[in-house]
């Protein structure tokens, strides 16, 4: 059994060795063996086998080495020659192997309208070669041409489960491209995500530390006989807190990108948190009212996340560019399906220090980016009544979200 199913592998790989052409060429002289030996051996009640039978089978075998070349062609020259043959009342066996192979390449070749024409063709052509032999033989290349219709039936049926096995192939890849693409895609937005955090928490926790920083140095430089030891005490605990803060965030943070498992602590902060942030930008030096509606309901994780990235930035903005002494207003209600969030700044001081301007960064960005996931969308720009300050408006969607 085994040296049969190597036999068989051996003969499934012979066209990808030797190449088409040289497979088909030795297919073609087996069955020139195979016809000639029918012709020699099998007997007959017409005409005797002569040089000229073996030669007109000769004809009809040799056409079969360019059979995937031109399948139809070949097909044409080996019936041609085999209606001459049989027209001449040979042995009428002989000839079917090498027929019966042109006719299954033509028909798995394909087009069915083609098929359809060489199985009618067939038809014309037994009847005239009956003709012609006087009405003889008649059940014999009846016998015959129903065997080459089969013949041809099977090539259609062959080209029809190539074809879906085609499609069948087809879909598997674009599935496969699909899965690729999707999975790519998947993971530049956990890369955006990613780094939209790090800048969150980086400008955050930095402008806080550099604020309280300027506070400390501002108490023992500036006025040093009049240095507070506890605020400047209390100013450094601070900076320190917000140190271990970041560098906790920013650990979980990273170990997510290295796609290790997430430490305990839950997922990321929500609306829970925006009294740590009002918390840290008071320390900072801004006074804030802050107000989160009691009747908000259950907000979903990723909405959740985005108003306090929101809140976030917009008080880190506060912080950076008002500077210490700034009034922020920070809103959180629920409008119908839609959790709306509001930061409001008044503003520079009056008579407060003067801040240098910092360059174009990516935090009005980074927030709309952060609105835009979650199927919402954010405002941000001047007071809308007029006066000094900045407002920032974000409406999130309560619905369609997944926690």
């Amino acid at each position: 059994m085994t040296s049969v199913v190597s036999a068989v592998r051996r003969l499934a790989e012979l066209p990808a060795r030797l190449g088409e052409f040289r497979a088909d060429a030795l297919l073609a002289g087996a069955l020139a063996a195979v016809c000639g030996a029918i012709a020699v051996l099998l007997p007959h009640d017409g005409r005797a086998t002569d040089g000229l039978a073996l030669a007109l089978l000769g004809a009809v075998v040799a056409p079969l080495a360019w059979r995937r070349r031109a399948p139809l062609g070949t097909l044409v020259l080996s019936l041609a020659f085999a209606a001459v043959y049989h027209r001449l009342d040979y042995q009428h066996a002989a000839p079917f192997a090498a027929t019966a192979v042109g006719a299954y390449t033509a028909a798995a070749a394909g087009p069915r309208w083609r098929t359809l024409v060489l199985a009618g063709g067939v038809l014309v052509a037994v009847l005239v070669v009956w003709q012609g032999n006087g009405g003889g033989s008649a059940l014999k290349l009846l016998r015959i041409s129903g065997w080459l219709l089969c013949v041809l039936a099977v090539g259609e049926a062959a080209r029809l489960h190539h074809r879906l096995l085609a499609a069948a192939r087809e879909r598997a890849e674009r599935a496969e491209r699909t899965r690729e693409e999707e999975a790519a895609r998947r993971v530049a937005e956990e890369r955006l995500r990613i780094a939209r955090d790090l800048h969150d928490l980086l400008a955050h926790s930095v402008t806080v530390i550099g604020v309280r920083a300027s506070v400390a140095a501002h108490l023992l430089t500036v006025e040093p006989a009049r240095a507070d030891l506890p605020a400047v005490t209390g100013t450094l605990e601070g900076i320190a807190d917000v140190c271990r803060d970041a560098r906790a965030e920013l650990r979980s943070t990273l170990r997510g990108l290295r796609g290790d498992e997430p430490e305990p602590g839950g997922p990321p902060p929500g609306i829970d948190a925006i009294p740590d942030l009002v918390r840290i930008a008071e320390e900072a030096g801004a006074v804030v009212d802050s107000t989160v509606a009691p009747d908000l309901g259950a907000v979903p994780g990723l909405v959740g996340a985005a108003a306090y990235r929101v809140v976030q930035e917009a008080l880190t903005n506060a912080v950076r560019h008002a500077g210490p002494g700034t009034r922020v207003a920070v809103a959180v209600r629920r409008d119908g399906d839609t959790l709306r969030v509001t930061v409001v700044d008044e503003g520079p001081r009056a008579g407060g220090p003067e801040r240098p301007p910092d360059g174009p960064g990516l935090g009005l960005t980074g927030m709309r980016e952060r609105a835009r996931g979650v199927g919402g969308t954010l405002d941000a720009g001047p007071r809308a009544h007029g006066g000094p300050g900045f407002e920032v408006t974000a409406e999130l969607p309560l619905k369609g979200n997944v926690p």
